[in-house]
């Protein structure tokens, strides 16, 4: 008896023009699970704003998206306020104000055990993870989007929602994102909503660590029976930027292909 074949990943239906004349800041967005919510948000007519550390990542992204005219890459770094000033400026002058920010930039540079994470490392992981988060918020809504109306998709993971050997700073700071989309989300309504993603691991460079050797029988562990690529998270995170998820606020939607639910323990 052989065993079945492996699912292969399907990208769900693009909504044309669904976000056409719609302006959005996607952050850590030169590969992976942003670089794949860029182009989804750019399918669906949006003009977008791609961010990243590396200029040479940008340069790659762009001619990826090849989308000329509608969307621009600023680099610099995801904790910087002036970089998030920068960015912010630059969207609306080159397209209008902002109604959409998705913020996916996150870092774990470390490996082990919490209780021999040495500080400094942890305090940058939650400067950028968590403050980065609460941070880019500030800048989008005071900027405009508090008075026009919007929405804020926040990247999490599921590394947030139980223990996670060997990531657990990594799985606390991500908790923290998702506790502060609620809090957000009660105190930015009825104008804006946000919400939070939490994947399981995704075929990235980012989660590689994770899975390199070990893809066949984390897939196996599955109800889906595949780890995710980023299309997985891009057109989640594009319903709930949408219209209808008018009334979806608060809320942290798990996309694990199942892992959580049945305790694989797969952290992305």
């Amino acid at each position: 008896m052989t065993n079945p074949p492996l699912p292969s990943p399907r990208t769900g239906p693009v909504v044309p023009d669904r976000f056409a004349g719609r302006t959005a800041i996607v952050t850590g967005a030169s590969r992976g699970i942003g670089l794949g919510i860029a182009r989804r948000l750019l399918a669906e007519g949006a003009s977008v704003l791609i961010t990243a550390r590396g200029q040479e990542g940008l340069d790659a992204a762009l001619a990826d998206l090849d989308a000329p005219g509608r969307v621009v890459a600023v680099a610099g770094k995801s904790d910087d306020e002036d970089h998030q000033r920068e960015t912010v400026d630059r969207a609306e002058s080159e397209f209008g104000p902002v109604d959409f920010l998705v913020n996916n930039t996150g870092i774990n540079p470390v490996f082990g055990r919490t209780v021999d994470l040495d500080l400094s490392a942890a305090r940058k992981i939650a400067e950028v993870n968590t403050l980065g988060t609460l941070a880019w918020t500030q800048k989008v809504y005071h900027s405009g989007l508090g008075e026009r109306g919007g929405a804020v998709v926040n990247i999490a993971s599921i590394a947030g929602l139980a223990p996670s050997p060997g990531i657990g700073w990594y799985g606390s700071t991500k908790a923290l994102v998702m506790r502060l989309t609620q809090e957000l989300a009660v105190e930015v309504g009825p104008a804006v909503r946000v919400n939070a993603i939490a994947p399981g691991v995704v075929k990235t460079r980012f989660a590689e660590a994770l899975y390199d050797g070990r893809e066949e029988a984390m897939s196996a562990a599955l109800p889906a029976g595949r780890l995710g690529v980023p299309d997985d998270i891009a057109g989640p995170t594009a319903f709930l930027l949408s219209d209808d998820a008018h009334w979806i606020t608060g809320q942290t939607l798990v996309v694990d292909g199942g892992a959580h639910m049945v305790g694989a323990g797969l952290q992305g």
